[in-house]
């Protein structure tokens, strides 16, 4: 999402760091509305998106109050909080789940609900996977509501990317559904990088790798984490003696950089093992171990379940998991 490929031209640490945070869109939805309606999204373990293509509505956020969003406004909801749009405010929204999807294209559903008589808003949804594991710092300093508001300011092409999504809503051209997916991706990866450049605050991880020196070095992690990361090495990265650079990494960071490496190989190898459905002893390989059991010690040191806990649920949890209509 926010990646590519040259490394001619050098770049902020924080802009290393997102080089590498991906979305993977899933559970792609057209909803056409009718006046009067509204519907609930309950909470879920993926992100939650929505595009208003057509008329405007209400958004319901976390503390129940109601948001108007106007046709091209775009939210994320980085964690997949419970919330409602609706046609106004004086609507009762009734759970997403009561709908009935229809497949109109490939990877994406339809739906038409409400009243008979009204005004139709046309609603672009999306249910959406970040390649990061839900414990990387970006993710855990993310609000739980990102909302476009003067994003076209800042980020020009937006206003064209909405209306290509548009025009693709109408769903009668090939490939609509490959488009939507990659004009959605674009549309949320704006969002973060907007939040990430004028509304993160100045302290915590951000602040840390916005910093010159610990900036290069948590970049150089990030972008390696399978390297048997010394202190010294690091230090040689922050261009520092080894004493003032674990200093310095303690006091902004928080944590000792030993720390920091093995918990960031550790949400790596929890990735491997779920989303790339990795065997434990590929894994501990990858990350340098010389047995299964040394890595299944460190694991669960950190993670606080073995490894063979994830791969034992890994089916039962991929089983039991609601189909793509229940997510728009």
């Amino acid at each position: 999402m926010l990646d590519h490929s040259s490394t001619t031209v050098a770049t902020h640490p924080l802009t290393e760091m997102l080089r590498g945070l991906k979305i993977e869109g899933v559970d792609y939805v057209r909803c056409r509305m009718t006046e009067p309606w509204g519907l609930v999204f309950p909470a879920r373990p993926k992100a939650q998106f929505h595009f208003v293509a057509e008329r405007g509505c209400w958004l319901r956020t976390l503390d129940n109050a109601w948001v108007r969003l106007e046709p091209g406004d775009a939210v994320l909801l980085p964690r997949g909080a419970e919330h409602a749009l609706a046609s106004s405010p004086d609507a009762f929204p009734a759970p997403v789940e009561n709908c009935q999807f229809e497949p109109v294209c490939c990877g994406i559903l339809d739906t038409c609900s409400g009243g008979s008589n009204g005004e139709e808003t046309v609603l672009f949804g999306a249910g959406m996977t970040f390649n990061l594991d839900s414990q990387h710092p970006l993710l855990l300093m993310m609000p739980e509501l990102m909302q476009m508001h003067e994003l076209a300011t800042d980020e020009p092409a937006i206003p064209h990317l909405l209306e290509a999504m548009t025009s693709e809503l109408a769903l009668d051209r090939v490939g609509a559904g490959g488009m939507l997916t990659r004009l959605a991706d674009v549309v949320a990866a704006a969002l973060i990088r907007n939040w990430v450049e004028k509304g993160c605050g100045s302290d915590g991880w951000v602040a840390a790798a916005r910093d010159p020196g610990i900036g290069r070095v948590l970049a150089a992690i990030h972008r390696d984490p399978t390297r048997d990361w010394t202190v010294e090495a690091l230090a040689d990265v922050m261009h520092a003696s080894r004493s003032a650079f674990a200093l310095r990494f303690a006091n902004v960071v928080g944590q000792t950089p030993a720390r920091y490496v093995a918990q960031l190989r550790m949400r790596e190898a929890k990735q491997w093992l779920v989303r790339d459905r990795l065997k434990i002893a590929v894994v501990a390989r990858r990350l340098g171990y010389e047995s299964e059991a040394a890595f299944s010690r460190a694991f669960k040191r950190i993670i606080g379940a073995p490894p063979s806990h994830f791969r034992a649920t890994l089916t039962a949890a991929s089983s039991s998991e609601r189909p793509a209509s229940t997510a728009p």
